[in-house]
């Protein structure tokens, strides 16, 4: 009987073991890269404009795929923003950069070079459409910026694409009813602070740290941009259909905003690339994206919510073959 009950035992202890050869199989295939060995070579990834989020992501997305692929050199390039990223990717001057996606299907619907070559690679997070202007200023609505002086973002900008949609939207001609200037996140909270403008726009994660260093020294509030305005900009159709209506939560910015939730709107950010891109490297890149929320997320507050379930939602892009390998090595 004793025997028995011994070879039970070692039989269960054996079962035991082998359970837990699995368990920590499946747990160092989820921490290290893919693969026998990490990709190499040399990309380009085509970020932002000082300050802002997009550049931020970067730089810390740069660091995270030098400690999983330490022979793959990771090129930041700055750029204007959205517009110029998508372009950048599309013609080859850069391999992955991340652009909002009315960006991307502007891009698209205007069949410019390289269109139909762009792929998806993971939605990121969202970027909100800021207003801002001096505390004491006489600004209440986007329609009180007529005749005023406004920055709307760098030629080749996101923001720029979203703020004429905008502006017009609220009637108002951008080219004709404000005093426009191309400035951005790295040079409209100067201007802003020496009254050099009256208003500028942002779109960009939240929160972003060129406004988190202007409320440190400088009273200003943000502008509701109100949902009707939004329902217009969808009559236009085609890329406006990525806008979205929400709110800012009071927690974007505290000390502005003093709890108090602000009507805007949003479009989704996507990491993106072109077709030609190698399938393996993509496939290690996305898991480095994803596997790095955390992570990056304790320095870019918007970087938390990348979700590996919203992650494969890149419309207007098809998912880049590498990409989608990944997700389904990890689909339950």
């Amino acid at each position: 009987m004793l025997k028995v009950f011994s070879r039970i035992s070692r039989r269960r202890a054996l079962q035991g073991a082998a359970a837990g050869v699995v368990a920590f199989g499946l747990l160092l295939w989820w921490l290290l890269p893919l693969g026998d060995e990490p990709p190499t070579g040399t990309i380009t990834f085509s970020t932002g404009t000082r300050l802002g989020v997009y550049q931020e992501y970067g730089k810390l997305l740069r660091t995270e795929l030098d400690r999983d692929m330490p022979g793959l050199k990771v090129t930041l390039a700055n750029s204007d923003g959205s517009q110029e990223n998508v372009a950048r990717v599309a013609t080859g001057d850069a391999d992955f950069t991340i652009a909002a996606a009315d960006a991307v299907g502007a891009y698209e619907m205007d069949g410019k070079p390289g269109a139909a070559g762009l792929r998806g690679v993971a939605r990121l997070y969202d970027d909100y459409v800021q207003l801002i202007v001096p505390r004491d200023s006489d600004i209440d609505s986007v329609t009180d910026l007529r005749g005023k002086r406004v920055a709307i973002g760098p030629n080749r900008s996101g923001v720029r694409l979203i703020a004429n949609r905008v502006l017009t939207a609220a009637g108002i001609d951008p080219k004709k009813d404000i005093k426009p200037l191309a400035a951005g996140i790295d040079t409209g909270p100067d201007l802003l602070r020496r009254g050099k403008i009256d208003a500028f726009f942002w779109s960009g994660g939240l929160p972003t740290d060129g406004l988190k260093d202007l409320a440190k020294n400088y009273a200003f509030r943000f502008v509701p941009i109100e949902a009707s305005l939004v329902a217009k900009m969808h009559e236009e159709g085609d890329a406006t259909r990525y806008y979205r209506a929400t709110n800012m939560p009071e927690s974007a910015y505290p000390t502005i905003q003093r709890g108090s939730t602000v009507p805007t709107i949003a479009v989704s950010n996507l990491l993106m690339t072109r077709k030609d891109v190698n399938a393996r490297l993509t496939e290690w890149i996305t898991k480095t994206v994803i596997k790095s929320r955390d992570g990056i997320g304790k320095q870019v507050h918007s970087a938390q919510l990348v979700d590996l379930r919203t992650a494969i939602y890149t419309d207007p892009l098809v998912l880049h073959e590498g990409a989608r390998r990944y997700y389904r090595s990890v689909k339950p």
